[in-house]
């Protein structure tokens, strides 16, 4: 094998993301969110492991679901109090100079002319390092709290964002030509106006008769995350994803999802390699495999199961507090995250009960830890990259910092050793370190909006 390895760190601007409960460990530190400086070491430790970037996760409404309360989320710190995560780019972005920035932004409760305005700003601010996780929602709670009834349907929910995109495509590639901006002190003219151009969309959800506000901003369109695996987010993610976040699962389904979303983007006239698909996984590492184990057992002590049952009935959309410990619970039509379900079918089989979500559950989250010596990981990586075509990884935080600092400072060197891991930064944006090209391809569906001119 002869590709790089890719590492992001996956948080959130919160207390308790997918951990549940290691919050409460003596050592984690992330009761400090509301400290700047907690977030700019922060930056400068994922910098110096030479990470691809920090992917952000939010969420815009609170875990009800479980006992139709918010009461076990509130106890738990379950991704609330959240606070939003863009304000945490420009800090860090200040005191690094290649770490990336994927920052996650329901597009469902955004405006796409004020959002397009605010990436636009921080892929300036960061000198093009900004990449954009594409959510459509999941939490009724975040519908009702902008006067909604509830959310749309699932799949509706991806039509909505093709149109959404059509939208802020137009704003970013197609307002602006390339050398609009002229920057004439002398004759006082900073911009070309025959070539700022307005952006004119009557579409069934959104309207808009306006000028992008920003002039191109260094990659002109973020880097383009997406975490879907339905059906509908397979097609969604193939016709606009560059980076793709899929959960652990058994090799063969991780695969199949792989294979399917390149199949997907060649037929509709993309490259496989302009998609790099990133699994989520949670390290427990050490020199040796006992420290890792004894790590491991330490952390087990600070888990919630309260919490975790908060967090998967939220993404699931079922109320398990509405069935008995071994009964099988019925999932029934849920507008969350599907494939969570489908993902925990495969886990546990069709007929799981609260018990075994529970058991699987062993450091407060679905996703299976993988404990083992820094060797082992290192072995463990090469196998799933060669097994399921991923590029990389989004990884999990347990205990922070410590389970960074352990893959900088033990996985990391172990990669470098055989040529699977950079041993410095290209230059450029988020793009350009990516993929070779600060901008997107023609064969992205986004080009066809550009202004052309012969």
């Amino acid at each position: 094998m002869t590709r790089e390895i890719r590492f992001n760190a996956f948080d959130m601007n919160c207390i308790g993301h997918i951990q549940q409960g290691l919050w409460s460990h003596p050592r984690d530190r992330s009761m400090e969110y509301n400290s700047l400086s907690y977030w700019t070491d922060y930056a400068k430790r994922l910098e110096a492991g030479l990470f691809d970037g920090i992917f952000l996760a939010d969420v815009v409404g609170i875990y009800d679901v479980l006992s139709g309360s918010p009461a076990p989320a509130l106890r738990g710190a379950v991704q609330v109090p959240v606070n939003d995560p863009m304000m945490l780019v420009p800090a860090m972005a200040s005191v690094t100079r290649h770490l990336g920035f994927g920052v996650t932004a329901n597009l469902t409760y955004e405006q796409p002319f004020l959002f397009a305005r605010r990436m636009a700003t921080l892929d300036h601010l960061t000198g093009g390092r900004m990449g954009w996780n594409i959510v459509t929602g999941y939490l009724d709670s975040a519908a009702r709290a902008i006067g909604l009834d509830g959310q749309m349907a699932h799949d509706d929910r991806y039509d909505l964002a093709d149109e959404y995109m059509e939208v802020v495509y137009k704003l970013w590639e197609g307002s602006w030509e390339d050398g609009a901006v002229v920057a004439d002190k002398a004759a006082k003219v900073y911009a070309d106006p025959s070539r700022v151009h307005p952006v004119h969309h009557h579409g069934r959800q959104y309207k808009v008769e306006a000028y992008h506000l920003c002039e191109p901003s260094p990659q002109r369109t973020p880097v383009l995350y997406q975490a879907g695996s339905s059906p509908r987010g397979r097609q969604f993610a193939a016709t606009h994803a560059e980076c793709v976040f899929v959960n652990g699962q058994k090799k063969e389904g991780v695969r199949e999802i792989v294979t399917d979303i390149r199949t997907r983007a060649g037929a509709i006239g993309r490259h496989g390699d302009d998609i790099k698909v990133f699994l989520g996984a949670t390290i427990v590492t050490g020199r040796t495999e006992k420290e890792a184990q004894d790590k491991f057992e330490d952390y087990k002590r600070y888990v919630s199961s309260e919490a975790a049952l908060t967090h998967a009935a939220a993404s699931m959309g079922i109320d398990f507090d509405k069935f008995d410990m071994d009964e099988p619970v019925e999932t029934g039509k849920s507008q969350a995250i599907t494939s969570n379900i489908k993902a925990m079918d495969r886990a546990a089989g069709p007929q799981w009960t609260k018990r075994k979500l529970i058991e699987q559950m062993v450091l407060g989250s679905r996703q299976q830890p993988l404990v083992a010596s820094a060797d082992q990981v290192v072995e463990w990586l090469v196998d799933w990259v060669e097994d399921t075509g991923v590029d990389g990884f989004n990884l999990s935080r347990t205990v922070v910092p410590e389970c960074f600092d352990d893959i900088i400072e033990l996985v990391v060197p172990r990669l470098q050793e055989r040529g699977l891991y950079k041993t410095e930064y290209r230059d450029g944006p988020l793009r350009e370190k990516l993929f070779g090209q600060p901008r997107l391809t023609d064969r992205h569906i986004a080009s066809t909006h550009r202004q052309r001119r012969d």
